[in-house]
């Protein structure tokens, strides 16, 4: 990995360093800057300082839990309303959840298991909406990461992409953590979602012409991702320095 330039102290100064980092690893692979997207992580941050990053100019942000997903909600309703912000659940969601979740979010990353898909196609239904959502992938078999199997991926993406109310716009998976693996390992992870990504989309399935996303990457792993093809970054410690104290 390239090393890091010494860290600005103001939550605009990272989001510039994050945002080259991007478009570096873009052009590095041979891509438009423009084709990938920053998610910034909101994971434990106040409301404060998630509208600090809207007002720096991001328009999409993500929430792992549910909790704070409701608690920040207030915050950035108005933006929410108007079109200019997406807010997408990041972290796994308990069904007894979903109605929170649908109250809130724009989007749904983590979508591991029909019957899931099933429940919250039902109540998107019942609200006459649709959904944007995304398929997890465990693409690395540890039993402590959320996501279907990779070998179950393209049946699950196909089921979800037909039901009503649900509109699947693509992929999401947590790579390999670097401090344990190669460049290599991680790589071929991304890779991996990359593969399902291309064979569900030339399937031309009913409802999978938009599943092309691939959210993958974070802060110590997004130019590795970039390089697999990812669409979407998902980022929050190299855009509000360390996590606060629970």
């Amino acid at each position: 990995m390239p090393e890091q330039l010494q860290s600005p102290s103001s939550v605009a100064g990272r989001l510039a360093v994050v945002r080259e980092r991007i478009a570096a690893a873009a052009r590095a692979a041979g891509r438009e800057p423009g084709e990938v997207r920053l998610l910034v992580a909101t994971k434990t941050q106040p409301a404060e300082a998630v509208l600090e990053v809207l007002a720096a100019g991001v328009d999409l942000i993500g929430e792992n839990r549910v909790q704070e997903l409701v608690a920040k909600a207030p915050a950035v309703a108005d933006r929410v309303a108007d079109g200019t912000l997406q807010v997408h659940m990041i972290g796994h969601l308990q069904r007894n959840k979903i109605n929170q979740v649908l109250a809130t979010a724009t989007g749904l990353e983590t979508l591991d298991s029909f019957d899931l898909a099933r429940a919250i196609s039902d109540r998107c239904v019942r609200d006459g909406r649709t959904l944007d959502v995304m398929v997890q992938v465990n693409v690395t078999g540890e039993a402590s990461k959320s996501g279907v199997g990779p070998e179950d991926a393209v049946a699950l993406a196909t089921a979800v992409a037909a039901l009503p109310g649900l509109r699947l716009t693509g992929f999401m998976t947590i790579g390999a953590p670097l401090e344990g693996a190669t460049e290599q390992t991680v790589r071929s992870g991304f890779a991996r979602l990359r593969a399902i990504r291309d064979e569900v989309v030339a399937s031309a399935a009913p409802g999978t012409s938009a599943a092309r996303e691939l959210s993958m990457g974070m802060t110590n792993d997004l130019e590795l991702a970039v390089a697999e093809g990812a669409t979407v970054v998902r980022v929050g410690t190299a855009v509000f320095g360390p996590r606060p104290p629970r």
